[in-house]
């Protein structure tokens, strides 16, 4: 055996070394980030839920069907959240028409239509930054167009669109990482057989992207239906007492617009009355609402979560 044989052997043995020391090193490296990955997600969780446990048990005397079936009121033990969930949902059927259309068709466009040039690129842009655009900044918008420019006033029809520009960011950026996950095979395919282009979209990349756009839909409600900042800047009422007018009348075509128009309040405005009034006893309703807020925050991504399971469990590629 020569020396330059000699020599390469042990090269070669050295390359080994120093490969399994790297990877032992890399091992090493990802378990040390999985337990602070772990361990911050845990701290988070943990938090989350003592915050939950606090308001539970100090808003559990009110958790009764009384409390969501009377008004509010200036004695603590008699009011109720008829008014704020009733306005919540009514802001939220609003929130959901003005967004949800137009901010799918806004990600189908700008994924499958738009030309790929520095315009699109500027729209994306844009559309990256609005989502993380602080919320009383929607609300000062709101103020200036619908509430002074528009003449829409104070109403839950301003609230909704208020709402609707919030969560249309959202649902555009989901709708088009939704769509970004087609494996480009599905769109060949189907031109290959003469497809058109909509039929395309419409047959086969709406239909299998439809998991990934409901769950962004059902996030950006969620996170619209906690908001207070923009609400609170476009006046929304602390204290009321009434019930808009229902959206369904006796009377043919048996829909009835009246309450877009009327005052309003909801669940997070009630919440910061109540916080805001020098008797203790308020706290405790204020306590039961965040609690209410959580649970029906977690229960609409617990749904898009399955909902997004189920979909595409059910999707034959």
């Amino acid at each position: 055996m020569t020396t330059q044989t000699l020599k390469t052997k042990a090269t070669v043995l050295e390359n080994l070394v120093a490969v399994r020391a790297m990877i032992r090193r890399h091992k090493r490296n990802d378990i040390i980030f999985a337990a602070v990955g772990l361990l911050a997600l845990m701290l988070g969780l943990l938090t989350l839920l003592t915050l939950f446990l606090d308001l539970v048990m100090d808003g559990y005397p009110r958790f009764n069907l009384t409390f969501f079936s009377e008004f509010p009121s200036r004695r603590a033990a008699n009011a109720g959240l008829l008014s704020a969930w009733v306005g919540s949902v009514l802001v939220m059927i609003v929130t959901f028409l003005t967004a949800v259309p137009m901010g799918v068709a806004a990600g189908l466009y700008l994924e499958e239509y738009a030309p790929k040039n520095w315009f699109s690129d500027l729209i994306e842009i844009n559309v990256s930054n609005l989502a993380g655009v602080p919320s009383i900044i929607y609300g000062l918008l709101a103020l200036g167009l619908f509430v002074y420019g528009l003449g829409l006033g104070e109403s839950i029809l301003t609230a909704g669109l208020t709402l609707g520009l919030l969560t249309l960011p959202v649902v555009i950026v989901s709708t088009r990482e939704a769509i970004r996950g087609i494996p480009v095979a599905i769109r060949e395919a189907a031109y290959a057989v003469g497809a058109t282009k909509w039929q395309v979209v419409k047959d086969h990349v709406v239909k299998y992207s439809q998991g990934g756009i409901l769950t962004g839909v059902i996030i950006g409600m969620s996170r619209a239906i906690g908001e207070t900042a923009p609400i609170i800047t476009i006046g929304a009422l602390t204290f009321i007492a009434f019930l808009p007018p229902s959206p369904i009348s006796d009377v043919a075509p048996f829909i009835n617009f009246e309450w877009l128009g009327s005052g309003f309040t909801v669940l997070p405005i009630q919440m910061f009355n109540w916080l805001s009034r020098p008797d203790h006893a308020f706290a405790t309703n204020a306590a039961a609402t965040g609690a209410i807020i959580i649970v029906v925050t977690l229960m609409m991504n617990g749904t898009a979560i399955y909902l997004r399971y189920k979909i595409r469990k059910n999707i034959k590629w």
